[in-house]
């Protein structure tokens, strides 16, 4: 076992050699508290820095997925991101090596809104990505649509058809109804599709040591803005100067109030079947809430 991890390290420490042109040789190696679902490291040759991630060799497509996802971030120039280097797969695992970005600080609430505005501001014909993604672990199927209606209906219906598979039959029938209806939440608003980071709850943003805001561990698609937004205030709020500072970079529609509930479901549907039936509840009363709004 120790020979294989070895050779784990050596062969990372060679791709990104490889991919940067100069030598690298691992001098301190840290695991780095975090997610549930990957290993992380923080590598040093006592000169550059890097931040690795680790799973399965089978889950390389998820690496991947986020690689290109970051790439379309940094591409955005609005605001910060670790930087992707590369991604391989070693001794049965699978590596993603990106920049390492050292964060904690007071977060610029004010910056933090006008940078997220101009990310959304990079916008796409359809909605969608090149690439499927993850939500925490479960696939997201990023298929281009052209009708964001029919795209967000695909995305809850997945949701639910992995809520029966689990027995949670009531659910998928109120559900059901719900994404029936999903029209009717859309009747005076026409969404852009706007470059998202996709999975943007409290966890995955922070501020670097220069005051810069960073967001990270995206599961990028082009979509309603609005729901990177909602998702903002699902677990944890980025407070009101934030809104207040997006909204007049790019100004907020009024009937986002009702459509973050909309857009939160899809996370609570995928917490109650990644975690179980304390989340199932809370979809529950979620949907009969929405029904409410368009019955």
């Amino acid at each position: 076992m120790f020979k294989q991890e070895l050779d784990l390290w050596t062969a990372i420490s060679e791709s990104i050699a490889e991919k940067t042109a100069a030598p690298f040789k691992i001098e301190t190696r840290q695991a780095v508290a975090g997610g549930d679902i990957n290993q992380a490291f923080r590598l040093s040759d006592q000169k550059n820095v890097y931040f690795v991630k680790l799973n399965s060799a089978r889950l390389q497509s998820m690496f991947e997925a986020e690689f290109i996802g970051l790439e379309h971030l940094s591409n955005s120039h609005s605001i910060r991101v670790p930087e992707p280097l590369v991604v391989g797969e070693a001794e049965g695992q699978s590596y993603l090596v990106m920049e390492y970005i050292n964060l904690g600080g007071s977060m610029p609430s004010r910056t933090f809104g006008e940078q997220m505005a101009a990310l959304h501001q990079n916008e796409n014909r359809q909605f969608g990505f090149s690439i499927n993604n993850t939500i925490g672990s479960t696939p997201q199927n990023n298929n281009w649509q052209d009708n964001w209606v029919v795209f967000w209906q695909q995305r809850l219906g997945y949701q639910l058809d992995l809520l029966i598979a689990k027995a949670s039959a009531s659910l998928f029938d109120t559900g059901s109804r719900l994404i029936e209806l999903v029209p009717r939440f859309f009747d005076s608003y026409q969404p852009r599709a706007s470059l998202l980071h996709g999975d943007l709850w409290s966890g995955n943003y922070d501020v670097d040591e220069q005051g810069n805001p960073v967001i990270y561990d995206p599961a990028c698609y082009y979509g309603d803005r609005e729901a990177d937004l909602a998702m903002m205030e699902l677990f944890g709020h980025p407070g009101q100067t934030f809104f207040s500072a997006y909204d007049s970079c790019y100004p907020i529609d009024t009937g986002y109030r009702t459509r973050k509930n909309l857009y939160n479901l899809y996370h609570i549907l995928n917490h109650a079947n990644l975690f179980g039936a304390g989340y199932t509840g809370q979809a529950t009363q979620m949907v009969k809430t929405l029904l409410s709004e368009v019955s």
